[in-house]
């Protein structure tokens, strides 16, 4: 029987095994699957109106970053893709220094919660301030969570390479937004003390407010005011209390800028009440439509229906 050391030739052994090693033993896995845009492709773009401000940052192979500051509303961020990479669930967010940065130690900013929706990410004000404060001292934020299919965590970096004249952009955009949007002011609600028709200075700045919108949205065709009362005292007594009311904030509209044909103005007395607390029930209701908008239906069951408070 030949032995099987007579099969190597002096040092052909440890030849042979060094060899084999890189044919049959596997890889290590990489530690992620890590997405980002580089030095030759990191751009972001600034939307900006009086009714929104936003940095968009294409993210190459996963989607894109979103900062995002609706009038109204404090500034928030979010991820959005396509491909369903990273599984739903909780994730990690840190701002962490860009490879050509060493030393610099990352910054954990919290769990994320990551959802099965094409917009998979999205935080509030708080996180959304530290990624743009990150990003303004050329730091790249990072969404970290499992994979959907594979075992390696997927990294989603996002790049603060030219970012700061967009954000110096954003910055200015921010200082000229409209106090609200459409979804604050589309309907809205003046409140009256019994008996009452005078609006308060609450009141007042609320309608300045639609005022403010309205001028602004050109797509807002037309205002609907509907005066309500409770059912203490008489039908008769109520329904000329709700008109009064309604035309108590129709008259401010109109003294603040708003046209006249642009006004659907009605009363409707202790008809149509939405609690059976009388406070609840005396109110003026402002509704807006836009163009485009499906007409709802006339009814007045205080369900967000047309007359509805």
């Amino acid at each position: 029987m030949v032995s099987p050391f007579r099969l190597f030739r002096p040092g052909s052994l440890l030849k042979t095994l060094a060899t084999t090693s890189l044919v049959f033993l596997p890889a290590m896995p990489a530690l992620s699957d890590s997405y980002g845009a580089g030095i030759e492709n990191s751009q972001w773009y600034l939307s900006e109106s009086v009714f929104e401000c936003s940095l968009v940052h294409e993210v190459p192979g996963y989607g894109r970053a979103v900062l995002s500051h609706r009038a109204g509303e404090s500034l928030r961020f979010y991820l959005e893709s396509e491909f369903g990479l990273m599984k739903p669930g909780r994730g990690h967010l840190v701002v962490e220094a860009p490879p050509w940065r060493p030393g610099v130690a990352p910054s954990p900013i919290g769990a994320v919660q990551v959802s099965g929706e094409v917009r998979s990410v999205n935080l509030g004000n708080r996180e959304a301030s530290l990624i743009a404060q990150g990003l303004s001292r050329g730091l790249q934020p990072t969404v970290t969570r499992a994979a959907m299919y594979g075992s390696r965590p997927v990294r989603v970096q996002i790049s603060n390479i030219n970012f700061s004249g967009p954000y110096s952009g954003y910055r200015a955009c921010v200082t000229n937004l409209l106090p609200v949007n459409y979804d604050q002011i589309q309907r809205s609600r003046i409140p009256f003390a019994s008996a009452s028709t005078s609006l308060s200075q609450a009141d007042r700045q609320l309608l300045d407010n639609i005022v403010m919108y309205v001028m602004a949205d050109a797509t807002v065709e037309r205002i609907f005011v509907d005066g309500h009362s409770d059912r203490i005292g008489s039908r008769i007594d109520n329904r000329a209390l709700s008109e009064e009311r309604a035309n108590a904030v129709a008259e401010y509209l109109k003294s603040r800028g708003i046209a006249e044909n642009m006004l659907t103005v009605r009363a409707h007395g202790d008809q149509y009440p939405v609690s059976r607390r009388p406070a609840d029930n005396r109110r003026t209701t402002i509704r807006l439509q836009r163009q485009g908008e499906r007409p709802e239906l006339l009814q007045a069951n205080g369900m967000g229906a047309e007359f509805s408070g």
